[in-house]
C-alpha cells in the first residue's frame, strides 16, 4: 500500500506531542518497508524549521526520513493544480496534488481539515488501529 504522510505526523513524533506513539509506530513501519510512503519536498524543510528550535541534532533524523520516504517535489503545473483547489490551505492542496499523482490510497495526517477530497485520509491512531494492530 502506498499511503501520503503529512508533515505533522513527523512533528508529532519528534516533539513527543500527542499521537507521539501511533507516529512512532507508522515510522517504524515504513522503516520496515511495510508499506511505500511518500512525503513532500516541503516536509523536510517544514521538520527543520520548525523542530530544530527544540530538538538538537534534528538533521539525523532528517537524514533518516528522507532514507526512507519517497520525497515528491512540486512543479509549477502541480502548484497550478494545488491553486485551483477550492481549499485555502495551499500547503495542504500541494500535498494532496502530490498524493494523487504519486497513486497513493490513503493520506495519513492529524490535520482534521487537511483537504482529501478523492483520497481516503486516517489520523496516526486511525491508520495504526486499521493496518498495523
Amino acid at each position: 500500500m502506498k499511503i501520503f504522510v503529512d508533515t505533522n505526523i513527523f512533528l508529532d513524533l519528534i516533539l513527543k506531542r500527542e499521537n507521539f506513539d501511533k507516529s512512532l509506530l507508522l515510522f517504524n513501519a515504513v522503516e520496515k518497508k511495510l508499506f511505500d510512503a511518500v512525503i513532500s519536498d516541503i516536509t523536510i524543510l517544514n521538520i527543520d524549521y520548525v523542530a530544530k528550535k527544540q530538538v538538537k541534532n534534528i538533521r539525523d533524523f532528517l537524514i533518516l526520513v528522507n532514507k526512507n520516504f519517497k520525497v515528491a517535489g512540486s512543479s509549477n503545473e502541480q502548484m497550478a493544480k494545488a491553486l485551483m483547489l477550492e481549499n485555502d490551505d495551499l500547503e495542504d492542496n500541494l500535498q494532496y496534488t502530490l498524493a494523487k499523482e504519486n497513486y497513493c490510497e490513503v493520506i495519513v495526517t492529524n490535520d482534521k481539515s487537511f483537504y482529501a477530497k478523492s483520497i481516503q485520509k486516517l489520523s496516526s491512531k486511525e491508520f495504526v488501529e486499521k493496518y498495523i494492530e
